[in-house]
Formats: structure tokens, sequence, C-alpha cells
């Protein structure tokens, strides 16, 4: 016996039709079927008998599937299906489409010969289906006969004229007299003032259901408050997509995540806010009237808040400031994460999870921070699933394990291929004992600027020239060269990326370098190792490369200590080189364009010889702190030519300039 043939079909379809009964409004004027149904409480019809049933599976030449024929032995027909098929067909109605519709011209108008089984199916569905709708608003109701699983049931597909969407598939009859009771109760949740209030035994049970999950998700039980508040939500109770919208943000499932009910309840704004302020400005750089869509029954003073977020987010300047011991944990998070400590501020935030305060019963977890330009890039599925796992608000539970780190540690990663294989090349500056804030003082011109930090309370001053705001490094880029009207091969300014490399190193990383130009190329690291230590590591040894290219150098007290660099199988050095990094031990046996075997290797050995650390997800995810270097390489010399592109709009003009 199949789920389908055990259910029972007459209690459900009694509860359906009282409460169906007790929604309407005494006032409201109904034909003669429906006033007999609502005084009979009954949207049924008397059942059909087994002779009706085989008379009409004779008529169509098919046996009926399960569902479907167990249902007309309790009703031969029904009445009110949902919102808008007013009648269902019984065993005298139900007959085959016939393409009656035209539906499958339209269908067929679109295939061509790149279309698939399944687009070819959809389309001849309205010429084989049978149709089961026999009153409605502009809706077909067809089950499909090929469409079969395998305790023959027939999956059902409606389609509406005004839905303007492909036809929805329910997996069988049971399934869509479910959906349809679960329109109802939609529609009936909304009616507002227009009739009694909707309140039966389904809205209770849901609602008690809503009030479970909601202490579930703040046990750390989210799997099965997620579960029940996406039924809930189904029947559109209060609350539940409200609730529901926090775990599913958590765990990156962003798409329709509108807070509602909860984010216009003024308790719950600053922390519903933000987040839904910034999905928006992810997806939509013009249009922000739909802002006032996703915050429907917002009052003129919260979307002028809504706005005011929205230019903090596009600016980069939206920050989360909780109250109490979560907040101040909240910025030790903060200040790791924007020098690239990623899992250090992770652990941070969840070291203080237990002290975090809901702003009200309906709050399940801190949401805000994702809008946070800094902190929002920690999240992963992962993290949001040990965020959501972790008992809190007073809650207790056994804590999940901690989700894996996002940094591998060392500097091996880079030899890695990154997604889309866009990093062929890669330098950084590592300098020990000092802070990243002190990079600019050391690797830009006294009194230079370093490209121009932006303007804003985010920008940090170091020694001699301004930080940029965190961003990644992408929008860096694009930030830097937006005004800029010259480019010059004179020069190589690098814009790098800072943080902490590890316990007693700080790193400036550029992952779109210049070409590599070994004569007039010199090492920053002398001027970046004044009073300490400083090594500059620049690679090409990835296919693309005409010379494969690999350059160490290590300077102590402002002086260059040793150097090598590698460069089409040939390489030169200088100085004391320790045997730990001895070139010839990874380039000397390599064959013939095999020079990207001795990159991981190579990193590796800098990772033992100097204990630095290159934080993976700050840098290809992440958003970091970033000013322009000083170049990289010399003047041009006595006879050396160079190219100097200005940006005059329009058109681009180009000069050669030199040394005569």
């Amino acid at each position: 016996m199949t789920d389908s043939t055990a259910f029972d079909w007459r209690s459900f379809l009694l509860k359906w039709s009282g409460e169906w009964a007790d929604s309407l409004p005494e006032s409201e004027t109904r034909d003669a079927d429906d006033e007999a149904a609502r005084q009979a409480r009954w949207l049924g019809f008397p059942p059909a008998s087994e002779e009706r049933i085989a008379a009409m599976e004779e008529r169509l030449g098919r046996q009926l599937p399960p569902s479907y024929r167990e249902f007309l032995k309790v009703s031969d027909g029904w009445r009110n299906a949902g919102g808008f098929v007013w009648l269902l067909a019984g065993t005298g109605d139900a007959r085959w489409h016939n393409n009656e519709s035209g539906l499958a011209d339209m269908y067929a108008e679109h295939l061509d010969e790149d279309s698939g089984p399944e687009e070819r199916r959809e389309a001849d569905l309205w010429r084989r289906g049978l149709q089961l709708d026999v009153e409605s608003d502009v809706t077909y109701v067809l089950m499909d006969p090929e469409d079969v699983d395998d305790d023959g049931e027939w999956a059902v597909y409606t389609w509406s004229s005004w839905r303007a969407e492909p036809p929805e598939r329910h997996a069988n009859f049971l399934a869509f007299m479910r959906d349809m009771h679960r329109e109802f109760h939609s529609l009936g949740a909304r009616q507002g003032d227009t009739g009694p209030v909707f309140a039966n035994d389904t809205t209770r049970e849901l609602d008690a259901r809503v009030e479970e999950a909601r202490l579930a998700a703040l046990g750390g039980g989210w799997e099965q408050a997620e579960k029940a508040l996406d039924e809930a939500k189904g029947y559109s109770r209060p609350r539940a997509a409200g609730l529901g919208d926090q775990i599913r943000r958590l765990l990156g499932k962003t798409y329709m995540v509108y807070f509602e009910d909860l984010v216009t309840d003024p308790r719950y704004t600053p922390e519903l806010l933000p987040p839904l302020v910034a999905e928006h400005a992810r997806h939509t750089n013009w249009d922000d009237a739909t802002l006032r869509f996703q915050l429907r029954g917002a009052d003129d003073e919260l979307m002028s808040l809504a706005f005011e977020t929205l230019d903090q987010v596009r600016n980069g300047t939206y920050r989360y400031t909780p109250a109490g011991p979560f907040g101040e944990a909240v910025d030790r998070a903060r200040e790791l994460a924007r020098w690239g400590g990623s899992d250090a501020a992770w652990r941070t935030l969840m070291d203080a999870l237990p002290l975090w305060e809901p702003l009200g019963p309906d709050h399940l977890a801190p949401l805000a921070w994702v809008a946070d330009p800094v902190l929002g890039q920690l999240l992963t599925p992962e993290r949001g699933r040990e965020l959501l796992s972790t008992p809190r608000a007073g809650r207790t539970g056994t804590p999940p394990s901690p989700a894996a780190n996002l940094d591998p540690g060392g500097l091996a990663w880079l030899a890695e291929p990154d997604r889309g294989n866009n990093r062929t090349s890669y330098r950084f500056v590592l300098v020990e004992g000092v802070h990243p804030e002190e990079l600019p003082g050391r690797l830009t011109d006294a009194g230079g600027d370093g490209g121009g930090g932006m303007n804003g309370d985010a920008d940090v001053h170091g020694a001699d020239t301004v930080l940029n705001a965190p961003m990644t490094l992408w929008d860096a880029r694009h930030t830097s060269t937006a005004d800029q009207r010259e480019f010059s091969s004179y020069d190589d300014r690098a814009l790098v990326a800072v943080g902490r490399a590890g316990t007693d190193w700080s790193f400036a990383f550029d992952d779109r370098p210049a070409p590599f130009h070994r004569p007039r190329f010199v090492s920053p690291a002398a001027a970046a190792g004044v009073g300490t230590r400083a090594m500059v590591v620049w690679s090409g040894l990835r296919p693309g490369h005409r010379k494969p290219f690999f350059h160490l150098s290590m300077a102590e007290d402002g002086a260059e200590r040793y150097a090598f660099t590698y460069e089409g199988g040939e390489i030169r050095r200088s100085g004391e080189i320790p045997e730990a990094l001895e070139p010839t031990r990874f380039f000397g046996d390599l064959a013939e364009g095999a020079a990207a075997e001795a990159e991981r290797p190579l990193l590796e050995a800098v990772t033992r010889e100097f204990g630095a650390s290159l934080p993976r997800h700050a840098l290809t995810s992440g958003r970091l702190h970033t000013f322009t270097t000083r170049s990289w390489t010399r003047p041009p010399g006595q006879g050396e030519t160079y190219t100097v592109v200005r940006r005059d709009p329009p058109p681009a003009q180009w000069t050669t300039g030199g040394h005569p």
C-alpha cells in the first residue's frame, strides 16, 4: 500500500471544507452551490462508486492513478480547489485535453533542433494530458499519463495565463490537493479586515510549530527549525518567513530573503535592514525603487534609514556595532580581519557568541555583520551552519564542531591555480617586526601619497602615506585607475594589499604585477628592511610567460644580503644564500619547460626558513587595505625608450619617449 492510497482523504477534505466555510464573511453574496456548500460544510460531492470509476477508466482507456482514484471514492469532484480552480473534475467531467487550450502550439513554436527531451515533452503535455479543471480563472490542471512514478502516480501540472511562468509540477494528485489547500490558507491569511479572523485548527497547529521552531533554532537545531518554518511560510503564517529568512541568510541562501513581518519592526530593524540592503546593493546598481518593494509596509522614516544604509554599504563605510561584550568581540574580530586574519576573526566571533543578546524574541542570530565590508567576507555556508548550530540567547546544547579554517597557512597555496587561472604572476614584500600600517612609509617615496588614499573614516595613515579603506583587490585596482590619465612603462608602481603574514611579519601583495624586466628591476627589499629584515618574492613560473622567472631577495638593516633570479633557464645570484634556498636545488635538474614544478617546493622552503604566511581567503575573497608603492624599476638609462599612454578622452594618445 502506497502513501497516497493509505492517506485519510475524508478527514483531510472535511477539515478543508470546515475551514473554508468559517472563512467566508456573513455578508458576502454567494451562488447557490457555494451557499449550499457553506451550510453543509462540505466542498465535495457524493463519493463515486466503483462502477462509475471503472466506467471512467474504460472511457479514457487508462487505469487512473491511485491517489486520484482514492479521492473519487470519497468525493466525485471538488469545489474551490485553492483560489483559482472553482470546480475540479470527477468521473463525469475529466477528459483528455487534446490541445484545447492551444498551448501545445505555443510551446512548439519555441522548439528547435537543440531542444531536449524535457522541452518536447512539456510541449506535448497539452495534447496527451487528462484535464481536471472544469471551471477556473484561466487555469489549467492536467494529469500527465507519461510522467508516472514507481507507484503508478501521474504528475499533475498547473498553468495560469496571468502567472507568466512555466507549468508547475506536482508529484501526484495528493500533492496537488495539498498544495491547493496550502494556497487556500495562504490567500485566507492575507484577507485582512474583509472577513472573519482566519483562525482554525490548521493555523493554530502551524503557529505552535513556528514557536517550537524558534526555540529549536536558538538551541542550535536550525535544520528542523528551517523545515517547520518553510512549511508554515507556505501557509503564510505570521513570523514564519521572517524567522526562516534569518536562517537562510546565514546559510548563504539570499534569493527572496526579505525578513518579512520583522524587518519593519523597530526592534529588529538594526539587525535585519543592513543585510537586506547589502544584498540589494550587490545585485542592483541603478533601480533602487525595488528596495521599496522589498520593504513593503515601511514608513518614510524606515525608508530614509534604508537609503542611508544603502549609501554606507556602497561606500564601504557601514560598520556593525552591537552593544555589550559581544560588540567588543566584534571590534576585535574586525581588527583581525582587516589585516588578513580571517580565521582568527571568525573564532573570535564564535567564542563570543554565547554573550550575544537578541534584540527581541524573534531575533535568532546576529545578522547585520554580513553587511560590514570587513566582517561580511568571513561568512561561508559552512560557517553559517556553525553559527546556527551554536546554542545562544540562554539556550543550552552541545556546541558544534568548528568549521574548517579557510587559510591553509604558509605560502605554497600560491602555486595552486586560482579560480579562472588568472594569477599567472604575483609578487610580495615581507617585512619582519613591523605593523602593516608602517609599510607605506617603507615602500613609497618620502613625502609621497602612495597613489592617493580614499577619503573617509576608514582610511589609515601610515608614516608617509594613506592606506585605502579595505576593499577587494579588484575594486582597489578599478578605483586606482578610474581617474588616471597617464600610464607609462617608465615606472612600475604596484598596487598592493597589506596585512599580517603570520606572527612576526607583515606583507604587501600584488596579484597582477607588470611584466618582469630584469635589467631595470630594483628589489624594494633594502628600502623596506631598514632596521629589520625584509624579503621580496616575484614569481612568474606559470605557463604563459615567454621566459619563466622567479626572484627572491633578502635584506637586513637596509642592505641586501642575498638574492637570486631564475629566468629562462639561467640563474643569477648574489650574496650568501642559505642552503635551504639554494636555487640549484629547485631549478638545477629541471627539464626544459618544467620550471613551474619548482614553485611549490620553493615556496615551502621560504615558509620554513622565515615562518611567514599569506592569508589566502583575505587576498582572494576578502577586503584589505591597499596602497601604491614606489616603482619597482629604475628610471630609463641612456638609449632606453619607454611608452606613455595618455588617456585624453577621446581618443587615447600614444607617446613614445626616452633618453638619447
